[in-house]
């Protein structure tokens, strides 16, 4: 073989490389599509229902692997009220939510066409949904809940300061001894504080009566607990909410197909326990 034939099979070799790797993660995000879709569709049968998630996991899309941070943003609240507004009126849904939160108007959105769908609807958290996750799962008829799974208070923030607190600050400190600035935030989270209360309450008195649910509203947005505190199903039951540990086996196959991104250490791993050998004895 001539020397420029051998230099045109070794370039041709490193394009088709090249583009395989630029191909390969698309092809294996669409194979994880496709899996995700079927373990959906065999839920949907099971429970007799239409099932929609809301999985914000740091997936690695792309040639470098680069992770997506998700929260709830306007973008999930219109797919989300689109597949509620197609879901048949008679029959119940499934939402199953996996989110640290996001933004509050998204959150809300979700929340109230899930409250206002005529059938039963059940909300169901692998692991954690916290903040706006935990106002959405707050509209169901039911919430469901692995046993090591939280929620969360759904307390205002403002920047990187929850509202609750800064009204305290004000509050402790007196209004003049503070700038108009943080008058002027305090005045923000009074109003809403207020208007996330309020919601909840709207949410709540149908299913848990006025007084629970004027209970609850305040215990959820009062600033009781820092942001992220977990509300353990225990403790979700202590506090009164509708809540069950009865996770269909199919949510879990679901969640491994929303892989995290590879990481360079700290990396957990595990060996499963060898049934087979043990029941060959």
């Amino acid at each position: 073989m001539s020397d420029a034939a051998s230099g045109f099979f070794g370039s041709l070799i490193w394009w088709l490389f090249f583009i395989y790797l630029l191909l390969w993660p698309q092809m294996q995000y669409k194979s994880l599509q496709v899996a995700r879709a079927r373990i959906l569709q065999q839920l949907s049968r099971k429970r007799g229902s239409t099932v929609i998630t809301m999985i914000h996991r740091q997936e690695s899309i792309g040639l470098f692997g680069i992770p997506f941070y998700r929260f709830i943003s306007i973008e999930d609240s219109e797919e989300v009220l689109r597949a509620i507004r197609m879901a048949p009126k008679d029959k119940p849904i499934d939402l199953i939510i996996h989110t640290p939160g996001g933004l509050v108007l998204a959150a809300t959105q979700i929340a109230k066409a899930l409250h206002d769908h005529p059938a039963e609807t059940r909300v169901i958290v692998p692991h954690y949904a916290m903040s706006g996750g935990t106002l959405i799962a707050l509209a169901a008829d039911k919430i469901i809940m692995d046993p090591h799974a939280v929620l969360g208070p759904v307390d205002p923030q403002l920047g990187q300061y929850p509202g609750p607190s800064i009204v305290r600050a004000v509050e402790r400190k007196g209004p003049e001894k503070v700038d108009d600035q943080t008058l002027i935030l305090a005045d923000v989270a009074e109003k809403a504080i207020k208007q996330v209360r309020d919601f909840v309450y709207s949410i709540l008195k149908d299913r848990y009566g006025e007084e629970k649910a004027r209970e609850l509203a305040q215990i959820l947005t009062e600033g009781r607990w820092t942001h992220d505190y977990p509300i353990t199903y225990e403790h979700a039951k202590e506090l009164g909410l509708h809540v069950s540990t009865d996770v269909p086996e199919e949510v879990y196959t679901l969640m491994e197909l929303y892989k995290q991104p590879m990481r360079q250490r700290g990396t957990v791993e595990f060996m499963p326990y060898p049934q087979k050998a043990e029941n060959s004895k």
